[in-house]
């Protein structure tokens, strides 16, 4: 299953238009969280960014430290021509796993849902290497089961076995702003470093 969950499996989901998570605007949970946010100078990561609309969103609302990284390049490009003053050094091609680089908040919209669930421990070490000391994972999991995958589900259960091994506090609650395909099935999650 992991290789088929590559960088051409992927750059063919978005050349067929297959990108049935992609809802074309920032995630409701997570505009909402950004929009609370008050220090437009911390640095943010989007791990597996898709066409990154949050991305676009801190960007246009004055958060210029904002890292994204996918391993297709077609949602790069994509956010480029939205954006184009987007910065190119910080538009990353490549694999989450592999980066090397400090982060204030790492913002988690579908990377975690679409990667294979063996790696999600590794998923979780990884996002607290990247973070600073007191810095934060935050955002939305699935809180159900799918048929295959990706997308994968899962619990609020899994989950905290995952991110209580490398993070101080986790908080994970039932997302009450989901769209509306998406009502009663999302966490809103929080991890402190």
């Amino acid at each position: 299953m992991e290789s088929k969950l590559d960088r051409d499996y992927w750059s063919k989901r978005y050349q067929k238009n297959e990108t049935g998570w992609d809802v074309g605007t920032p995630s409701t949970p997570l505009k909402e969280y950004i929009d609370q946010l008050e220090n437009k100078n911390i640095k943010i990561l989007i791990p597996g960014c898709g066409n990154a609309y949050e991305a676009q969103y801190l960007f246009e609302n004055g958060f210029k430290n904002v890292f994204v990284i996918d391993l297709a390049p077609i949602p790069l490009e994509n956010l480029k021509k939205r954006v184009p003053d987007f910065p190119s050094n910080q538009l990353l091609e490549g694999d989450f796993f592999e980066l090397t680089n400090q982060f204030d908040l790492i913002l988690e919209q579908t990377m975690f849902c679409a990667i294979d669930p063996r790696l999600r421990m590794n998923y979780a070490r990884k996002a607290s290497e990247l973070l600073v000391e007191k810095g934060k994972l935050v955002g939305v999991l699935f809180n159900r089961e799918f048929d295959g995958g990706p997308p994968f589900g899962g619990t609020k259960e899994e989950y905290l076995d995952y991110f209580s091994t490398h993070f101080q506090n986790v908080h994970l609650e039932p997302c009450y702003n989901s769209i509306k395909p998406r009502q009663n099935s999302e966490l809103f999650m929080i991890c402190e470093k």
